[in-house]
């Protein structure tokens, strides 16, 4: 390549569309841009209150009136194990019709490159440790995350689809279990991090003992939102294969759901007793996942500390508790 060539593919304008703007990922992609934006770069942030993405002809009209040539795509009814097996087919179809959508919109709109956003949940329930980003479709996923998984795994399928008959650029990011700043911090719904936060503040708060679902016993590749947020915007601009990739902290980083309950109970100076409820579910055992093949790509990338990380969540959580989504 010569320097006339690199040059003007940096100077080449991309204009970045982000669905779910609002969200967790979203809040802290917001944040990374500030810091990182590039000049030949616009970033643009949509949520829900912009358009209903499960209706065409919103998303239709919101994609139009912005013409990206970039998408970064973390739309998505999410939600905790118990959310997930309570409302499996709602999910489930909301889910698709948001990705349907989006995918023909970029498509008719010839976006450049569409970033989706996956989830570990996707990969089989019974599976050889640790996973690599092949093993997708070796198996049914675990029952508690039935609807979501085969939601999230239809749009690997899109993405091969799309390329291989309309050569369209589509590529999936896959993240292990995400938390920060502005998650949804309810306590039956949420996703673990937030769940526990919000429980062991209103357990210190009336002075009861904390009681944690199920034995502790799982384990998890937490990512802070914020350092997921550096990753996809790497790979907005660099990351091209058809096969996913996972971004995720390394499995030495892997911790139980018990140790998990120890730092956010020592962050939080939570003195009561903790009890684990072991007629509750624990949800799949384990999903470790193997970061080999980001680490060829970005062999130095620092990941927040995980104590870092909550402590800053706890941080956040304290300061906009009137406005937190509980």
């Amino acid at each position: 390549m010569t320097l006339h060539t690199a040059a003007a593919i940096m100077e080449e304008k991309m204009k970045i569309l982000v669905t779910g703007g609002s969200g967790m990922v979203g809040y802290a992609l917001q944040k990374v841009v500030k810091e990182k934006k590039r000049p030949n770069e616009e970033w643009i942030f949509i949520s829900s209150k912009d358009a209903d993405l499960r209706e065409m002809h919103e998303t239709r009209a919101i994609f139009e009136k912005y013409m990206p040539t970039h998408v970064i795509h973390l739309a998505a009814i999410v939600g905790g194990v118990f959310k997930n097996m309570k409302h499996t087919c709602d999910i489930l179809l909301t889910n698709q019709r948001i990705n349907l959508n989006v995918y023909q919109v970029c498509k008719e709109i010839k976006v450049k490159k569409l970033v989706s956003c996956l989830s570990t949940c996707v990969f089989p329930d019974k599976i050889t440790y640790p996973i690599t980003e092949s093993m997708l479709h070796d198996g049914p996923p675990h029952p508690s995350n039935f609807g979501y998984s085969f939601a999230k795994r239809s749009i690997d399928a899109m993405n091969k689809c799309y390329r291989r008959q309309y050569g369209c650029p589509f590529v999936s990011v896959i993240p292990t279990s995400i938390y920060g700043p502005n998650d949804i911090f309810s306590v039956e719904d949420a996703h673990v991090i937030p769940g526990l936060i919000n429980k062991v503040r209103m357990c210190k708060s009336v002075n009861t003992p904390l009681v944690v679902w199920g034995t502790g016993k799982p384990l998890r590749q937490f990512i802070f939102s914020y350092d997921l947020a550096k990753l996809v915007m790497w790979a907005i601009r660099e990351y091209d294969e058809e096969e996913n990739i996972f971004l995720s902290v390394d499995e030495e980083d892997e911790i139980s759901i018990r140790e998990l309950v120890q730092i956010i109970v020592e962050e939080y100076g939570f003195k009561g007793e903790v009890v684990f409820d072991d007629t509750k579910t624990d949800g799949q055992y384990k999903k470790t996942v193997s970061t080999a093949k980001l680490r060829k790509y970005l062999p130095d990338f620092k990941f927040t500390p995980i104590r870092e990380g909550i402590r800053e969540t706890i941080q956040w959580f304290e300061e906009n508790y009137d406005i937190a989504r509980i």
